[in-house]
């Protein structure tokens, strides 16, 4: 089957559908916003209803801009964003609890004691992060009612009336066997959700229903979890290719084949994709907030918006001495300390938005390398270079700054939407299962090369700042929970 897809990345500030043909590339595109709501305790909520008509109104609006028919519909989805809803309506229960959300910490704390046991069998650290802590906190906190859910599976219900999962979504839930690539009972029984109604678990290529949602019958033949989307996307499919996604967070992910390889440095091992049976898995790392620490910096007035990080930074030469740990949600991998909070210090009468900019941007960049060398260590290998995309990869400073703290290569993609055209990627394969796998992917070219202006040592001590800014937090956090 041959003619163009429409690929959905339902993000968590935004909805971005592209129409994409094979032979013409992106022919229409669309967005609509999304806008999740920060309460008290570490609430991070967003309104269901808001993501579903998020997802029509940017496919309707692609669609609209191609002005032409698709074969076949891929969906990309948050991934760790969970609700509860009701199976035979399709409604809500509860708000989507969105992956930044951290009230769930109480559960992670009570179940410690099978954390080892957990990511052995997972993958995953015990952390407020992924799903399955959150959908216990909701059977807890919220409703009994209904099914409780990854948003994937009930945006998929609300599209074809499928209750399904991709393979890559399902591990992101830590309910996952990561060797099976199947739902583990005694991870279900150690949440208590063993008693729960599950998706099925498909492969990422699989034709799960039709929607009459944007027009005419289309169908679902692709689902994927968006890190991995973008992944693909960047024609990572060897071991040891690397990419970093820079959105509201920063994730970088690393292909490691076709055996799990479980990291001793605090990295994830997860499903990377399962296309026709076959399951590929990677590492992941995390910085939690990337885009969203921008966006905190222009609500202090410090910037207008992103697009501040070149034009105030470009007016100074440095930090200034001032160390930026952007822990605003936390720290993630290596680190898994997701009840920390971020710190400024180094500030004097000097120091001016500037110097806040560069210093955010060496933070955000100093995680990415801690991530990077962690997967070094798990592979045994060094990463030659780092494929980069996301809307944060617009910024000059930053990413030179990563190029620099890295000292290695970092190569943008010329193809911006990456999570999407890994949604049509995959839709393409399921739509038609003869294709092969390079073949649906788009070509890989960057945009641009940012390779390190500075020299190994200064890099070196630029990251030393760095680490002891987070030692000090980390000592801070210790001393106040010591009792006096």
């Amino acid at each position: 089957m041959t003619g163009p897809v429409l690929a959905v990345d339902q993000g968590t500030s935004g909805t971005k559908a592209l129409v994409v043909c094979p032979e013409r590339g992106v022919i229409g595109s669309g967005s609509s916003p999304v806008r999740p709501r920060h309460g008290g305790g570490g609430a991070v909520e967003v309104d269901p209803a808001e993501l579903l008509d998020s997802v029509l109104d940017a496919g309707r609006r692609a669609l609209g801009e191609a002005g032409e028919p698709v074969v076949a519909v891929g969906l990309a989805n948050q991934g760790e964003t969970v609700l509860a809803w009701d199976p035979d309506t399709g409604r809500p229960l509860t708000e989507a609890i969105v992956w930044q959300d951290r009230r769930s910490a109480s559960v992670c704390s009570r179940l410690s004691a099978h954390e080892a046991e957990l990511t052995h069998l997972t993958g995953l650290p015990l952390d407020p992060y992924f799903a399955a802590p959150k959908m216990a906190w909701i059977r807890r906190e919220l409703t009994c009612e209904g099914v409780v859910t990854t948003s994937d599976s009930w945006l998929v219900h609300q599209l074809t009336g499928a209750f399904v999962t991709d393979t890559a979504t399902a591990g992101r839930t830590q309910l996952l066997d990561l060797d099976r690539a199947g739902w583990s009972a005694r991870a279900l029984d150690i949440f208590g959700l063993g008693d729960e109604r599950l998706p099925a678990v498909v492969d990422s290529d699989t034709t799960v229903g039709t929607t009459d949602a944007f027009g005419a019958d289309i169908p679902l033949t692709g689902l994927l979890v968006d890190q991995q989307a973008a992944l693909l996307a960047q024609n990572a499919l060897d071991p040891g290719d690397a990419k970093c996604t820079y959105g509201t967070g920063a994730f970088l992910l690393a292909q490691s084949g076709p055996v799990p390889r479980r990291g001793s440095t605090g990295l994830v091992s997860c499903v990377a994709w399962r296309l026709g049976g076959r399951t590929s898995y990677c590492l992941d790392g995390q910085v939690y907030t990337a885009a969203s620490a921008v966006d905190w910096l222009a609500g202090m007035g410090v910037i207008s918006g992103a697009a501040g990080l070149d034009t105030v930074g470009a007016a100074v030469p440095d930090a200034g001495g001032v160390s930026f740990v952007p822990a605003l949600a936390g720290l993630a991998a290596p680190w898994w300390r997701g009840d920390l909070r971020g710190s400024v210090t180094g500030l004097g009468l000097d120091t001016t938005p500037g110097h806040l900019v560069r210093a955010l941007c060496d933070g955000i960049a100093a995680q990415v390398v801690e991530l990077a060398e962690a997967v070094a260590a798990d592979q045994g290998s060094p990463l030659t270079s780092l494929r980069a995309d996301g809307g944060l990869t617009r910024s000059t400073l930053l990413m030179q700054t990563q190029a620099d703290l890295l000292q290695r290569p970092v190569e943008v993609s010329a193809l911006p939407d990456a999570t999407a055209l890994g949604a049509a990627a995959v839709a393409r394969l399921g739509a038609d299962p003869g294709l092969p796998l390079r073949q649906a992917l788009p070509a890989w070219r960057p945009a641009a090369v940012y390779e390190p202006r500075i020299g190994a040592d200064e890099a070196a001590e630029r990251l030393a700042g760095f680490r002891a800014a987070v030692r000090t937090l980390l000592e801070s956090d210790r001393n106040a929970r010591e009792p006096r």
